[in-house]
């Protein structure tokens, strides 16, 4: 008994001792895995087998993600429950009506699908209006304001990702283009999901959040920059 009093205040000490490492190490394997991702696609020769990665890489930036978030309570899981539904039923609304964004289909590269939607894609836009939401939080204006601008962040991101999805599989475009319908549907959807971020009743606090979105756009602006 003794033994394991003492071995306690010893274990947290280490804990804490490595704690401070966490982030960094978190950023370099975002960077790793995007790294790998965007040479495979690139200059492989094989983007095929990169595709198929896809998944896994996002699962695995989710998981790290959301191993960053402190204070869970009901507020957040109700909250991310709620935006993944939204995000994938908009998209199965999407895909079977061309209501709120245009004519597209998904490709293979995502992975499970159910109705004709990749499951991931609600995991997606959790992402996404996760870490935009925390952005936009850090400024030190209104809170309607706040999601504005967190929407303008997952705009922008969408713009090129748009271009990179139709090359490599993720979805694809009726005709070949990508309708200006796509951008409002976003910008409409995202924002009603913004204004829940900001109104809902979490800790909103995430130290890798800013890095998520920026390896992001840094990963997809590149893959756009030399299509």
């Amino acid at each position: 008994m003794p033994e394991t009093t003492q071995s306690a205040p010893a274990i947290k000490d280490t804990v804490k001792k490595y704690r401070k490492y966490a982030l960094s190490a978190a950023v370099a394997v975002l960077v790793i895995f995007h790294g790998v991702g965007l040479w495979g696609l690139l200059f492989s020769g094989e983007p095929e087998y990169f595709q198929q990665l896809t998944p896994m890489n996002l699962l695995l930036t989710n998981a790290l993600l959301f191993s960053f978030h402190r204070h869970w309570n009901a507020a957040f899981v109700i909250f991310a429950v709620v935006v993944f539904c939204v995000g994938f039923l908009s998209e199965v609304l999407g895909v079977h009506t061309g209501l709120l964004f245009g004519n597209y289909t998904y490709g293979a590269t995502l992975g499970l699908k159910l109705w004709e939607v990749p499951l991931l894609i609600g995991l997606n836009w959790l992402m996404l209006v996760y870490t935009t939401g925390l952005i936009s939080n850090t400024l030190k204006l209104h809170w309607l304001v706040k999601a504005l601008i967190g929407t303008m962040l997952m705009v922008l991101l969408d713009y090129f990702i748009e271009p990179v999805a139709m090359e490599y599989d993720f979805w694809s475009w009726q005709g070949g283009s990508i309708p200006v319908s796509n951008y409002v549907g976003w910008f409409g959807v995202a924002f009603l999901l913004q204004l829940y971020f900001q109104k809902a009743s979490f800790f909103k606090g995430n130290r890798l959040a800013p890095y998520v979105y920026l390896v992001q756009l840094v990963f997809f602006l590149c893959l756009y920059s030399l299509l």
